[in-house]
């Protein structure tokens, strides 16, 4: 926070990512370079088909950028790695496994086993407040407890960097202010850095340090906006005038954007 030195966390320089469609090539990406530094909240919003989950996907190593280059802690990006943890929508549990096998996956897969396993997945099953349900499967869990699985398997791994593809979009409202504040909680204990992609303005800025604004496809930085409200924050803050002035400000920039989508 203020007066603290940190270093560049993710380095994307100049990425530029093409899709050959049966249309012919589709530039998703042109000359993105952003910095991302060391514990920093970033949140990324746009018109759909700006880009935002092609670099998310870059960043995670899931996608080869067509050029440029992404790093992490100074070393390139060239697939996916346990510093990475990525949570989407989708939930992408296994429903065969119970909620405390799901979360104990990532760390099997890095050789953590047994008791030690167990236990670093049950600090994570009660941060996200489902030590009641260990032994339930998916199927016998709501949308927003899915999510919280998703997020303690993710943080199980204890990655330095936190990929988020719009966690919260299929959620209701409640659920997802109820979340909302869980992840900033859990944020400003474990201080990760996080990439957080969002279409809902007002959940950018109660998050973020600095929102993204990306314009229409070919994605690129139409801005970057520092969100200077001082933590912690609450769903209180969304009635403050310098909430309200940011939510007006950014939801102008990607409406004009939305535009030149439908033209």
């Amino acid at each position: 926070m203020a007066g603290e030195e940190r270093s560049v966390k993710v380095k994307i320089d100049n990425v530029r990512r093409v899709f050959n469609t049966r249309n012919g090539e589709m530039i998703a990406l042109n000359g993105v370079s952003l910095d991302i530094m060391e514990n920093e909240f970033i949140c990324v919003v746009g018109p759909s088909g700006c880009g935002k989950s092609t670099l998310l996907n870059i960043i995670a190593g899931l996608l080869e950028p067509t050029s440029g280059k992404v790093y992490c802690d100074g070393k390139e990006v060239t697939g996916t790695g346990t510093e990475r943890g990525v949570v989407f929508q989708q939930y992408a549990l296994f429903p065969w496994m119970t909620v405390k096998k799901n979360v104990m996956f990532g760390l099997n897969l890095k050789g953590i086993k047994g008791k030690e396993a167990e236990d670093i997945a049950m600090k994570y099953i009660k941060m996200v407040q489902l030590e009641d349900f260990v032994d339930h499967y998916p199927k016998e869990l709501s949308g927003g407890m899915k999510q919280r699985v998703a997020i303690a398997r993710a943080y199980a791994v204890n990655p330095s960097i936190l990929l988020m593809d719009e966690p919260f979009g299929a959620l209701d409202a409640q659920t997802r202010t109820q979340l909302q504040t869980e992840l900033l909680e859990t944020w400003e204990k474990e201080r990760k850095t996080c990439f957080f992609i969002t279409h809902d303005v007002d959940e950018a800025i109660i998050l973020a340090q600095k929102v993204i604004i990306m314009s229409a496809r070919p994605g690129r930085i139409k801005e970057i906006v520092d969100i200077n409200i001082p933590y912690p924050r609450t769903q209180e803050t969304k009635m403050t005038p310098e909430f309200l002035e940011l939510k007006n400000h950014i939801w102008s920039q990607v409406y004009q954007e939305y535009l030149e989508v439908r033209k």
